[in-house]
């Protein structure tokens, strides 16, 4: 699948070079080809850049050695600044979560497979959302090939013998209360017994958990206890064609950095640069996020908590919370709750959940864009009930606000083509001196008051919002299973006949054939190829993205064949 990279790679480098060789020429300067200015004029060289370097935190450096008459704990976990040493989670073993019991609990949209080995949640299905020979998704699983997996436990610098993911729990209660199904896993170990309850609410991909923690003898734990809570995956991407990727890997939100985005590389080579430490009072969440789909640690913002993220083993990646627990006297219990929400990336449902927690579905830097175009298509489908046809209407009424500015674009290609026989006139007749050449193009450009670059501009202007475009379409999980009409069972995966890329195809082929023909020779077979080009780019990309892009295509020509039937000038009859 390499040879779709370069291709693609080649069709927007050959566009981008075109448009700054045409700035050039308009500039007066050496273009890269075609016809050479009169006076080339000199250029201000670039500044350059500052390399950055990203410096080794504390909470991604290896955790130092045990303390000496201590037993040697693993130390798959650095120590957080605030936590004495050496406050570590115990080590990973794939092998207890295998063998352990299991239980399962489940509701009409999420069922889950509670591992009595730590307690841990090893396996998740999204039962809305199919795979297509319509077997749920498997977000959490460990399997010969992946695994993904949420724990928690209690670590303590004092106590090493607790409650935590690699002991094994007793299955306590279970049963439904109210609009819950509910499941409690016991252990008691060092003195403290630790009850794991999961509540998991009709229709919700958010479950309770709830960590009692009760404090059996009489000597509290001298540097008190500490919960984790952690998300472990491997770091195996999710791709679902060579042309585009999306972000796969932890992340975490506060209320000061916003989200934060880390790829597994950078914790492997420990060039990781994360706030250590969530205030208490602020908002605050770890997630493992990929395309469409998230899972995500959510605790109160009562305490402060700190931040870790690291590698467990090889190819085995980790990001959590450890929250402080106060002291418990005696016979007593504390009560810490947290959320772990297992989903899909609905933009709807994540806005409700935390703050900030709709960053989730990740738009990249055109958010700003992104996000209003993403309310307006849910707008549309609120009347339209078909995915389909709301892009097909959104994709009209961004080409209405854009209208103007379209029509600026398409004005002065109307123009440049109806000088176009001159301008091949002045080729063949300056086509030994390109010096003469260029003077003579510039000085028809102004005796017409043509600017070369009038059909680019108004088109610069609107590629952020093409391209915030893209990512809400190739983001947004809507889409999956999302029929449109007949052959189109999925906006979400390739046509699977390839109509509408050999439309947009056709398409891209009679824009062509509207624009005006380049002067220069080699920009007019690039211009007759890449139709061609594009489309087999295309035949692998989402049949909704393809969808929009013929849509505006075939708008596109309505609009510019009009243009030109207005400025370009007919022989008398």
């Amino acid at each position: 699948m390499d040879i779709k990279r370069t291709l693609l790679w080649a069709v927007l480098t050959i566009s981008g070079l075109m448009l700054y060789n045409n700035w050039l020429i308009y500039d007066g300067r050496q273009a890269l080809f075609g016809p050479t200015p009169l006076t080339p004029t000199s250029q201000t060289p670039s500044p350059s850049k500052t390399s950055e370097t990203l410096p080794s935190p504390a909470s991604t450096s290896q955790a130092p050695s045990a303390t000496p008459g201590q037993p040697q704990k693993s130390t798959d976990l650095p120590k957080p600044e605030s936590l004495p040493a050496p406050q570590r989670t115990p080590a990973f073993n794939a092998s207890n979560l295998a063998s352990g019991e299991k239980h399962t609990i489940k509701n009409d949209v999420l069922e889950l497979e509670i591992n009595a080995t730590g307690a841990s949640v090893t396996s998740a299905k999204l039962l809305k959302q199919l795979t297509p020979d319509q077997k749920p998704i498997a977000l959490l699983q460990i399997t010969p090939q992946n695994q993904y997996f949420v724990r928690s436990g209690l670590i303590s610098a004092s106590n090493t013998e607790l409650p935590n993911h690699t002991v094994s729990f007793a299955i306590g209660k279970n049963g439904r209360t109210d609009n819950k199904t509910f499941v409690t896993f016991v252990n008691e170990r060092g003195g403290v017994r630790l009850e794991k309850t999961y509540y998991l609410t009709d229709g919700s991909y958010v479950v309770e958990v709830e960590h009692r923690i009760t404090q059996l003898t009489g000597q509290a734990n001298p540097g008190g206890l500490v919960l984790y809570n952690e998300i472990v995956r491997d770091s195996s991407a999710v791709s679902d064609s060579e042309f585009y990727s999306t972000f796969t890997g932890p992340a975490l939100y506060t209320d000061k950095e916003k989200f934060i985005k880390i790829n597994f590389s950078d914790i492997e080579k420990n060039k990781v640069d994360i706030p250590k430490q969530i205030p208490a009072g602020e908002p605050g969440w770890v997630a493992m996020v990929q395309h469409y789909f998230a899972s995500a640690w959510i605790p109160s913002d009562k305490s402060a908590r700190d931040v870790y993220v690291g590698k467990v083993e090889q190819n085995l990646f980790r990001i959590g919370l450890q929250i402080p627990v106060a002291a418990i006297p005696a016979g007593s219990s504390h009560i810490e709750s947290t959320r772990l929400f297992i989903g899909p990336q609905e933009e709807t449902l994540l806005e409700k959940i935390a703050p900030g927690f709709d960053l989730i579905k990740d738009y990249g830097y055109l958010t700003v864009i992104a996000k209003p175009i993403f309310w307006l298509l849910e707008q549309i489908h609120s009347y339209v009930a078909n995915w389909g046809w709301a892009i097909v209407i959104l994709t009209f009424i961004i080409k209405l606000i854009f209208f103007p500015l379209s029509a600026a674009s398409y004005k002065s290609m109307a123009r440049m083509k109806e000088v176009q026989p001159r301008l091949m006139n002045l080729r063949e007749q300056f086509k030994g001196d390109p010096q003469k050449l260029n003077r003579a193009m510039m000085d028809l450009y102004k005796q017409e008051k043509i600017n070369p670059l009038g059909g680019c501009l108004p088109v610069v202007v609107q590629i952020p919002v093409f391209i915030a475009l893209y990512w809400v379409l190739l983001s947004s999980v809507e889409m999956r299973n999302a029929p449109w009409i007949l052959w189109i069972k999925d906006l979400s995966v390739p046509d699977p006949y390839f109509i509408l890329p050999i439309i947009m195809a056709v398409s891209m082929f009679v824009q062509t054939r509207l624009n005006p023909t380049p002067p220069d020779p080699l920009q007019a077979k690039i211009m007759l190829w890449m139709p061609i080009i594009f489309s087999v780019m295309f035949f692998f990309f989402p049949a909704g993205l393809v969808l929009y892009w013929v849509v505006n295509n075939i708008l596109s020509i309505a609009q510019q064949w009009q243009i030109n039937q207005m400025f370009i000038k007919r022989p008398p009859n």
